[in-house]
């Protein structure tokens, strides 16, 4: 069964590396959205609802069900697809349900960018100074050879579609989203809850959201956001068994 990976903001498929190499299988496929290590197409607004179509497209084109894992944004679009087309899917992972709580609050770096005026500030420091931003997501668990490799992707274009995404997001968007989140339970899923990550929701909002999506729950003491970089061997163990439960 063929897995499937997808990213976040600011990211590029290199957050995957370390978990790539200890899942030690040759069926991984990387998936980077428009705007986040792969080329937007002309014409690309970066709403959720464009990345929710392309990820459909993506897994239509691979052929067959696939396990399907998103982390950060990528774990958005994923439990998009699998609450409106889990005839994709034989199981699906996600890391930020709690986003789809309608008391979920977006955190104090995503009310920037969806601002205007303070977002396309933020987002031009990060682009004029990569090295400085990248140095920064280091202490929050991002590795610095990571760090750097990402950084080399944060383009102008990336910038425009993270701006898009987040303002298309704003709240009450992603509560009205999570409203259809009971769908998801159609394939089995599993909702990875690092219990130190503080962007996506408090842990109540997180066991609500996976409750009403019908997913396990797999908890990851003292890990944060960037739980795949921080212990990639506990995440790939967690995401193993996981999958066996499911033969």
């Amino acid at each position: 069964m063929t897995v499937v990976l997808v990213h976040g903001n600011p990211e590029t498929d290199a957050v995957w590396g370390p978990l790539v190499r200890e899942l030690r299988r040759d069926d991984v496929v990387l998936l980077s959205p428009p705007g986040f290590g792969a080329p937007a197409p002309h014409g690309w607004e970066a709403t959720v609802e464009e990345y929710r179509l392309w990820l459909v497209g993506e897994l239509e084109a691979l052929g067959g069900p696939v396990d399907l894992v998103g982390h950060d944004w990528g774990g958005g679009h994923v439990a998009n697809v699998a609450m409106t087309r889990p005839d994709l899917l034989r199981s699906w992972c996600s890391d930020i349900l709690g986003v789809f709580e309608p008391d979920y609050v977006w955190h104090d770096l995503a009310q920037i960018w969806q601002t205007p005026g303070a977002g396309e500030e933020a987002a031009a420091a990060m682009v004029a100074d990569p090295a400085a931003r990248a140095a920064g997501l280091v202490p929050l668990g991002v590795t610095p050879d990571v760090a750097e490799e990402m950084a080399k992707s944060w383009t102008d274009d990336m910038a425009r579609c993270m701006l898009a995404l987040y303002r298309d997001a704003a709240q009450p968007a992603m509560a009205r989203l999570g409203e259809r989140l009971p769908a998801a339970a159609a394939r089995p899923g599993l909702a990875i809850q690092a219990a130190d990550d503080h962007f996506v929701g408090t842990d109540d909002m997180r066991w609500r959201a996976a409750e009403r999506a019908g997913a396990q729950v797999a908890v990851l003491d003292r890990l944060g956001h960037w739980w795949m970089l921080q212990d990639p061997a506990r995440g790939a163990a967690v995401l193993t068994g996981f999958w066996a439960s499911l033969r």
